[in-house]
């Protein structure tokens, strides 16, 4: 098995269920007691939030870099970052280490191709919704991206960092998320939950829209890369 290195605490929130989806999925597969050979590097989120927000990305960088790095020397096979927006610092974490990272779109536009859907809205942080750094990696996978209007990527972005990112779920929430989706989204259209704490609020359950949760896809795609001959 190859050993993975993770970078979570992005928010730790949605670090929670990248591990117990990897080893759930990597028990389907293999069986017996197999679990996953990891190292998990959790990063203080309060030193990313509060310097992003202003738009100042250099501590985001060096941290996650450090990360990589750490892991790097550390012995893994593999880099996988448990956040969508923080996948802006590849660039930077590439000049650092030479170990693949396992990207999160690469996953997801997989998982999407595979249902035969190829248009999607993306919701998620206004830095994934209006920076190209996992839109234009949709758009080489061959995935049309919509995102919603000024107004509705606000709302959205909010509600991930006031209330997802402190385990705080509404009900109330939920229904503005849905009432979004409802809203761009045509019949032949999936949505893409491209932030990590969304999957905490939405489920496929809750519409009949393809929801593609990033975290759940990414994680799965791990495990099974994970035990790869």
């Amino acid at each position: 098995m190859k050993k993975i290195g993770l970078i979570g605490g992005l928010s730790w929130e949605s670090t929670l269920p990248y591990y117990k989806i990897i080893n759930e999925t990597i028990a389907e597969k293999k069986g017996g007691y197999y679990s996953v050979d990891c190292i998990l590097h959790s990063i203080n989120f309060h030193e990313i939030e509060s310097t992003i927000l202003k738009g100042n990305w250099d501590i985001s960088n060096r941290l996650l870099s450090n990360a990589a790095k750490q892991l790097e020397d550390a012995g893994v096979d593999m880099i996988a970052i448990c956040s969508n927006t923080m996948h802006k610092c590849i660039p930077e974490i590439k000049k650092c280490v030479d170990v693949p990272i396992f990207h999160i779109v690469d996953a997801t536009s997989k998982r999407m191709h595979s249902k035969g859907i190829a248009k999607a809205l993306l919701l998620g942080t206004r830095f994934t919704m209006e920076e190209s750094f996992n839109i234009e990696k949709y758009l080489e996978n061959n995935i049309e991206i919509i995102i919603p209007e000024i107004e509705d990527r606000q709302i959205v972005h909010d509600i991930i960092f006031k209330e997802l990112c402190r385990g705080i779920i509404k009900e109330s929430s939920r229904d503005i998320y849905l009432k979004i989706i409802n809203k761009y989204c045509t019949y032949d259209m999936g949505v893409i939950l491209g932030c990590t704490e969304i999957g905490l609020l939405v489920k496929q359950k809750d519409t009949n829209i393809p929801v593609f949760d990033t975290t759940e896809i990414h994680a799965e795609e791990i495990a099974k890369k994970s035990i790869e001959e």
